[in-house]
């Protein structure tokens, strides 16, 4: 199976600490790199983990709270550094542009590469990137600032085909792409050899879902529902209850109640309050609800 990994670079929330980074990912599917936020520290732990700086080519951006962004124009600017030549895609909320453009000017003039912004409404779900393998769809969250997570998909892959029987009916190179997309095959003879004969179905296509910042919001469940891996915020715990709802974040009961409601294969936590010097006080309450819970730590590497 081709690669689909998450890469977690911090799972942190906003008071920096000497345990964990700030918020951000990046997404390797069949070696194509995409990074969910940025925050302080992320080109670092891009270097840590060992990742390609000239493979990466699309950052999303969930909210613009600097635990999610503040690592932006430093990776910008090493990126220059290196000689990047391709595009760098970002997006984020209307007001990113706003905010970074004058900051790139200022601190990264001449860049040898051409920024490009894209907006996306975090108030619905929609479709903001698309490629042949991937698509990237927005989900709504309920933050004090306009927010996003992002769903990506993996595209439906063509069948398997069965070496075996295209030399058993010596199907010519040709016709073989026509079979990959359901065609059958007639004979010199002028048999029709049925599409099923030929091919076996590939696997289902692989989803990741990322919800952060966001108070409990079951209606990110028909969006999520279904997917691999769900990595849900859990900043707080339950005792803390009363602090996740004045803050607009969740507890790791809610991020599991949110996962066994979508049917998630598997749920990460993260994005943890520095209150808690031991965080597996959240995995045993998420995991009391939803038992396929992990805590996500800094250069844990998801595959999907």
């Amino acid at each position: 199976m081709e690669r689909f990994e998450v890469n977690i670079l911090g799972c942190g929330s906003a008071l920096p600490t000497t345990k964990h980074f700030l918020s951000s990912q990046v997404i390797n599917l069949r070696d194509k790199l995409y990074m969910i936020d940025c925050g302080e520290g992320t080109q670092l732990q891009f270097r840590t983990m060992k990742l390609n700086f000239q493979k990466l080519g699309h950052i999303f951006i969930s909210h613009l709270h600097g635990d999610h962004c503040f690592g932006l124009p430093g990776l910008v600017s090493t990126l220059g550094l290196l000689g990047r030549k391709s595009d760098l895609h970002i997006y984020a909320h209307a007001d990113a542009e706003k905010l970074y453009a004058p900051l790139f000017r200022y601190f990264c003039k001449e860049l040898p590469y051409k920024i490009c912004f894209h907006t996306f409404n975090p108030e619905k779900s929609e479709l903001i990137f698309e490629d042949k393998n991937l698509r990237v769809t927005t989900i709504p969250l309920k933050h004090r600032v306009p927010t996003a997570g992002f769903l990506f998909e993996e595209k439906p892959r063509s069948p398997h085909i069965i070496r075996e029987m295209i030399d058993f009916y010596r199907v010519p190179l040709s016709q073989i792409r026509a079979i990959k997309e359901g065609a059958s095959f007639v004979t010199g003879e002028g048999e029709t050899i049925p599409n099923t004969r030929f091919t076996r179905p590939a696997e289902p296509p692989r989803k990741y879902a990322y919800c952060s910042d966001t108070a409990y919001y079951e209606k990110v469940i028909p969006i999520v529902a279904g997917v691999d891996v769900l990595y849900h915020e859990a900043t707080f715990s339950n005792a803390d209850l009363l602090r996740a709802k004045e803050t607009f974040h969740s507890s790791a009961a809610q991020a599991a109640s949110i996962a066994k409601t979508a049917n998630a294969g598997r749920l990460v936590i993260g994005h943890f309050s520095a209150r808690y010097p031991d965080e597996q006080i959240l995995l045993r309450e998420a995991s009391e609800i939803f038992p396929h819970t992990q805590l996500a730590y800094e250069k844990m590497i998801l595959k999907v």
